[in-house]
């Protein structure tokens, strides 16, 4: 309920009358009294006066003679009630545009405004009118507060230490103080991030940003990450057309085209990342990859890039790997109770081989990474080798592969079974010498984990065998494999229900007695919802397929490896397709029947 500007002046009125009646009435309601105890003391003397006579504020001030109003009450009273109509206002906005329930909040703040200015009225004490009239404004702001940054971003919060620091160095830079500093200097003109590079030599990380800084994209190249950062953003691609460098950025898994740069300014946003990744500027012709890191809300985030010449120009893609949203545990990826637990008690097994396939962008890396989490680390010898390392984990060795020098999965994977380990994360089996290897010390004592492309989990097991791995060796030594894809989740602020078809129940195989409504994006919206801007989806969420293997396939495996055969047992061992795990999600509402169907055949 917002206020309207004619209400809130009429109150303002009524306030200071309220004043000038409450300080007028209380002196005639003590000078009867003053009187008529006077009088019953003594009905022919006046008693002395303790003091000199006046009327007004002020005994020796004649400008002040009949003035009774409390001239520190009434202008703290004015101060704050300005500061309180401004700060309905900006709530009212506020709470509108990001959908924190505007209605409630306005309603609130207006009562209480209301109520603590009355309460202040009809206090005896200053100070408890102080209170009343603080208490009034400053509590339902504070939990509106803490309310809308929960919805926000690290660098939107509103009267965090942060933004109080903001806000005083703005006005003190007003008046002409000025503070210069490592961070003012990288935020300055432009937004709160801060590009570091890397050395190159196999030195570590050095600040690259100085190097470029000067550069006339390099505020651009800062705008261009941040925004991508706060778009939750895991891909940008910058692809060369004849007059312009168009920019597309991947969003849950899909292409979204982004406001494209002029030619000249591209060109010198390729240049500034390529010397941030220590990359050869002059080499536009061969493909060249490398990475450099961000500092960002008290938070490090990583970038992978990659070039590859075109025939007009220079393409670049940047892979955003975000520390600060890797998944943390297993019931963390969208499972089923009884998936989570199958899956713990794989990964907590001595020895053995879990493998996640799917195709690139399907979450394998993040699953892995949810399993390793699930071991305890500090009673287990934990070596990773990667190409490359995207998160970093404690009390784990990570070995990153490098192609140049001769380190492959393989020669790694040869050197590391020598180090003692208890669990071997290999990031992918790319080739037959690896797969064997994995498979061997799996057999002797290891618990490897790994990825493969493949489209499903028997597709996998046939993968293998491609990879010329002796079936006897490989139903020895696989455990369980995991098939995945990514869906995209409703925005739960803007889905809308419908009721499906019967020819589409009919189709995906749901009953249509037991289906009541399916949810979808709005097809039609009043304006762009700030939680999803408008795009219907938020995040994305797991379909998994799990393939335990059991004594009765290992005997498949070894004998004859049937795919139909194989699939059959597996079915009655109760192994879900990945289509009928997400139309589990369809029913819940998490995603939309659409969206399934393009990403699960």
């Amino acid at each position: 309920m917002r206020i309207p500007l004619v209400f809130r002046r009429l109150f303002f009125i009524l306030v200071l009358l309220g004043i000038g009646l409450t300080e007028t009435s209380w002196l005639h309601a003590q000078a009867p009294a003053a009187n008529a105890s006077t009088t019953a003391r003594d009905g022919n003397h006046y008693p002395p006066f303790p003091g000199p006579f006046y009327r007004g504020n002020s005994p020796t001030d004649r400008r002040f003679t009949g003035f009774y109003c409390d001239t520190l009450k009434l202008v703290y009273l004015v101060a704050l009630f300005m500061l309180w109509v401004w700060t309905s206002e900006w709530i009212d906005t506020d709470s509108r545009e990001l959908k924190v329930r505007p209605k409630v909040w306005n309603s609130i703040v207006l009562f209480s405004g209301v109520f603590g200015f009355v309460c202040s009225l009809c206090s005896p004490g200053a100070f408890l009118s102080f209170l009343s009239m603080t208490s009034g404004y400053a509590i339902p702001l504070g939990i509106y507060v803490a309310e809308r940054n929960k919805r926000v971003p690290d660098s939107s919060k509103v009267l965090t230490p942060r933004h109080l620091k903001s806000v005083g160095m703005r006005l003190l830079s007003r008046v002409g103080v000025r503070f210069h500093s490592k961070e003012t200097r990288s935020h300055a003109g432009g937004p709160p991030i801060r590009l570091i590079g890397k050395s190159g030599k196999g030195a570590g990380e050095i600040d690259r940003s100085r190097q470029v800084e000067s550069s006339s994209g390099y505020v651009s190249a800062r705008e261009l990450i941040y925004d991508a950062i706060l778009r939750r953003t895991t891909d940008i691609h910058l692809e060369p057309k004849e007059e312009e460098m168009s920019v597309r950025l991947r969003v849950d898994g899909v292409m979204y085209p982004a406001e494209p740069f002029d030619r000249s300014t591209g060109d010198a946003l390729v240049n500034i990342f390529k010397v941030l990744s220590a990359m050869d500027i002059t080499e536009r012709r061969k493909a060249q990859d490398g990475s450099f890191r961000a500092e960002m809300e008290n938070r490090q985030i990583d970038f992978r890039v990659a070039t590859q010449g075109l025939q007009g120009g220079e393409k670049m893609v940047i892979r955003i790997l975000d520390q600060g949203s890797s998944v943390r545990r297993l019931a963390d990826l969208g499972m089923r109770k009884q998936l989570v637990e199958q899956m713990q008690a794989i990964v907590s097994q001595p020895h053995g081989m879990f493998l996640t396939c799917g195709p690139t962008g399907a979450g394998k890396s993040t699953t892995l990474y949810a399993a390793l989490q699930e071991i305890n680390a500090f009673e287990n010898n934990i070596i990773t080798v990667e190409d490359p390392i995207e998160y970093k984990m404690a009390n784990v060795t990570q070995i990153e592969i490098n192609t140049k020098a001769g380190q492959t999965f393989s020669t790694a994977l040869r050197s590391i079974l020598r180090q003692d380990p208890d669990v071997v994360l290999i990031g992918e089996i790319r080739d037959g010498d690896t797969a064997k290897i994995s498979c061997q010390a799996a057999n002797t004592g290891h618990m490897v984990f790994s990825t493969v492309h493949a489209n499903d989990t028997i597709a996998a097991l046939f993968r293998l065998i491609d990879l010329e791995v002796e079936p006897f060796l490989l139903a020895s030594s696989i455990s369980a494999i995991l098939g995945q894809r990514l869906v995209r989740k409703l925005c739960v602020d803007c889905k809308e229900a419908y009721k499906p078809s019967a020819d589409l129940l009919q189709k995906i195989g749901l009953p249509a007695d037991k289906v009541d409504k399916f949810y979808r994006p709005p097809k039609q919206t009043e304006g762009v919802c700030p939680t999803c801007n408008g795009l219907g989806y938020v995040g994305r969420v797991g379909v998994f397929e799990l393939l335990v293997i059991n004594d009765r396939l290992r005997d498949l495996i070894r004998e004859t490896p049937n795919m139909t055969a194989i699939k059959a047992e597996a079915r009655k061992n109760g192994m879900l397709y990945m289509k009928e795990e997400g139309l589990r999600l369809v029913v819940k509402g998490t995603t939309s029947i659409e969206e399934l169907l393009r990403v699960v055949k």
